[in-house]
């Protein structure tokens, strides 16, 4: 079967670019011109990834990506900005989107950030009827990663993490105790450029912090290394 791209956009031209492109490159591509068909489709299509346009009608693109994420759909969403803001782009980020793009883009560009993030989705789906006890694994104090099954556990719940927010959880811990940069980590986890926006960084590492941590402003795990950047350490054994 083909990826399965959703495309939501309401300005035609767009729309009829990226679905071009896209079916030129292989995939199936759906399309919606709002942000309430947006979302439906979302529900009913089982999209692999979703490009959605930040400016909607009826609902707009950031209501979208948080509503879809409140409801646990974990789709990867590559939000489209007509703006160059910071303020939108990391707003974006805060509310589940894997990543953005700045209008205008080239097609060629899309695609390209479109298989980079489904080269890591697909992986979990492909590993998904794998026996957890056989996977590789990283224990660290409460948490259990499974990097090839893209699965992570906090006290042996499954974390609902975006993409990105994996990756960088399984860099930091395949680095253990090692202080890491803000740009060694847009490096290692984002794999183009994004030169100086390393508050990229800081939203995701948030996140984590909210979802394996029990006290965000003391945290146990990641900890900032003021001037530096971030490491992850385990619980101290008392």
């Amino acid at each position: 079967m083909k990826t399965k791209v959703l495309v939501v956009d309401d300005e035609q031209s767009i729309v009829t670019l990226l679905q071009y492109n896209l079916k030129q490159a292989g995939f199936e591509v759906i399309t919606a011109m709002d942000g309430m068909e947006g979302k439906r489709l979302a529900e009913v299509e089982y999209p692999d990834i979703i490009i959605l346009d930040l400016m909607l009608p009826k609902l707009d693109g950031m209501d979208v990506c948080k509503q879809l994420r409140q409801e646990k759909v974990m789709t990867p969403i590559l939000m489209l900005t007509a703006k160059d803001d910071e303020f939108d782009k990391i707003l974006g980020l805060e509310l589940g989107a894997d990543d953005y793009m700045v209008k205008p883009f080239s097609p060629r560009e899309v695609i390209a950030r479109v298989k980079a993030i489904l080269r890591r989705s697909q992986i979990q789906n492909d590993d998904s009827e794998g026996n957890k006890s056989e996977a590789q694994q990283i224990l660290i104090g409460s948490l259990t990663l499974y990097p090839e099954k893209f699965e992570a556990f906090y006290k042996e719940e499954l974390l609902e993490l975006t993409l990105k927010e994996f990756e960088l959880l399984i860099y930091l811990a395949q680095n253990k105790g090692r202080v890491l940069t803000r740009d060694q980590l847009l490096s290692a986890v984002w794999n183009y450029d994004f030169a100086g926006d390393t508050r990229i960084v800081d939203v995701h590492i948030s996140h984590l912090r909210e979802k394996i941590e029990e006290d965000t402003k003391k945290p146990v795990y990641i900890k900032t290394v003021r001037g530096l950047g971030y490491k992850l350490e385990g619980p101290k054994v008392e």
